[in-house]
């Protein structure tokens, strides 16, 4: 049996993880140096008493939550170290009177796992299962354990859920949504997404073959075809699309091809603008403050806020001149591109980042296509809308223009058009093909097996639940 912590994927997020809580910590032992060259400059002032206790305070707040942090990477190795990645249909529920909650469906397909979400909203939310997700696990679904997108790329603790009643009402939630009556997905043991020859590159493996006569939709091999993607992008936008929200993006932008790029809205906040205005705005309202000459404690509060202003505003500069500015220069030009190159594309979304990713395929071809490449995208609408600006429909006709310029490793960057709108890309253009190819396409739909039986007794514990300690209790979703 491979072990969760050995999927290179894993490895590298959990010393991430690790690396980040570490960092944490020492920053909010850090406080404790200024604070104590403050006592000795100015002992005895009433501003230094104050001025103490707020970095004091802070440095306690910021260094317990980084031990913490670094606690449940600890926390997460000896589990990843010890058990390994299973693949589940998932579903995430809100609840009232609890945290964010995740429900997963046993692999046998006869019961049902609830399990609360120890991270902060900022690390779930892309990571949210979609209604139509998947989910890996590694753990007890009694004790607690790691959950991931497919690729174990991304790492969150979840526990299960403690109230009965929460369990009972999360539980009812998921059933709603006909999580008991999804297809099964292909275990990550059983997987097999590439096989590395020698030679120029990577060589898939194609799943098994589809009779011709098969309606697109019931095309259940495992090979990326246009039919199963595209089946699974429906799903997706059905499922985002329940809830119909106003698109708010005002009046439409203008074009790149026939102004220069500073004066297209979506290319200023993708280069980084607007972090430097809500930077300078905090040193102005720092400079305006310091116009009244506050006294004491006021003088100290503002004194912080200018530093972290001024940090702010050196940090997000830096990255609009090195990076932001450079990166829509080629999005720009690229969209100057004469040709037009007709594709069909499928619009997925990346599990491990929330990242809307195109598809592309050939322009002219059947349901068995295989896709030529992957454009991840920067989602054009807003932080709670994110999806507001895409295409309307999951599937359809798309140009991409470029081809001028390359990565360091040789890719192209292209810009796609949707009905005389253009979309900015996130990287280059990905050949489907490569090895990032494929595992980015495994993320946007995971293989799967046959659909699950059908199941009324969700209080029947899992079958293939790992082995319990004596006087352990087996996990019951309750209705």
């Amino acid at each position: 049996m491979t072990r969760a912590l050995e999927l290179p994927e894993t490895a590298r997020a959990l010393n991430r993880y690790g690396r980040r809580a570490s960092g944490v910590m020492t920053g909010g032992c850090v406080l404790f140096v200024p604070a104590a060259g403050v006592a000795l400059v100015a002992p005895g002032e009433p501003w230094a008493d104050d001025l103490i206790g707020a970095l004091v305070a802070l440095g306690v707040l910021v260094a317990g939550a980084g031990a913490g942090s670094w606690a449940l990477a600890r926390r997460m190795r000896r589990v990843l170290g010890s058990g390994a990645w299973s693949a589940h249909a998932a579903v995430a529920v809100r609840s009232m009177r609890s945290t964010e909650a995740v429900v997963l469906r046993s692999p046998a397909g006869d019961a049902l796992w609830p399990l609360e979400v120890v991270a902060m909203r900022q690390r779930y939310e892309p990571l949210r299962p979609g209604p139509d997700g998947v989910m890996w696990w590694c753990g007890d679904p009694s004790r607690g354990g790691v959950l991931a997108p497919p690729g174990g790329g991304a790492l969150i603790w979840t526990r299960p859920v403690k109230h009965r009643r929460a369990r009972r009402r999360i539980v009812e939630q998921a059933a709603g949504t006909g999580l008991l009556g999804r297809a099964t997905p292909v275990q990550p043991q059983a997987r097999v997404l590439a096989v590395q020859v020698p030679g120029p590159g990577p060589t898939t493996v194609p799943g098994p073959r589809v009779s011709l006569v098969r309606p697109p939709e019931s095309d259940t091999s495992g090979a990326p075809t246009y039919a199963r993607l595209a089946a699974h992008a429906g799903r997706q936008a059905v499922a985002r699309n329940r809830t119909p929200v106003r698109d708010r993006n005002r009046r439409p932008e203008a074009d790149v091809r026939e102004v220069a790029w500073w004066r297209v809205r979506s290319l200023r906040r993708a280069a980084g603008f607007s972090r430097v205005l809500v930077s300078l705005a905090v040193c102005a309202a720092a400079a305006g403050a310091a116009v009244i000459r506050p006294e004491g404690s006021g003088l100290m509060k503002l004194f912080l806020v200018a530093i972290v202003g001024v940090g702010a505003l050196a940090y997000s500069g830096h990255h609009l001149l090195t990076r932001g500015i450079p990166a829509v220069r080629l999005m720009a030009r690229a969209a100057h591109s004469p040709v037009p190159v007709p594709r069909r594309y499928v619009l997925l979304h990346d599990p491990q980042d929330g990242v809307p990713v195109l598809v592309v395929f050939p322009s002219h071809g059947g349901p068995h296509d295989l896709p030529e490449g992957l454009l991840p995208l920067l989602a054009p609408g807003t932080g709670k809308h994110p999806w507001l600006g895409l295409p309307a429909e999951p599937t359809g006709a798309v140009e991409l223009r470029g081809w001028h310029d390359f990565s360091a490793g040789g890719l192209p960057f292209v810009v796609p058009r949707f009905e005389r709108r253009a979309l900015w890309p996130a990287g280059p253009y990905q050949p489907a093909g490569g090895a990032e190819g494929a595992a980015l396409l495994a993320r946007l739909a995971p293989p799967m097996d046959a659909p699950a039986a059908d199941a009324s007794d969700v209080d029947a514990p899992p079958a293939d639940a790992p082995a319990r300690q004596k006087g352990d209790s087996a996990p019951r979703a309750s209705l």
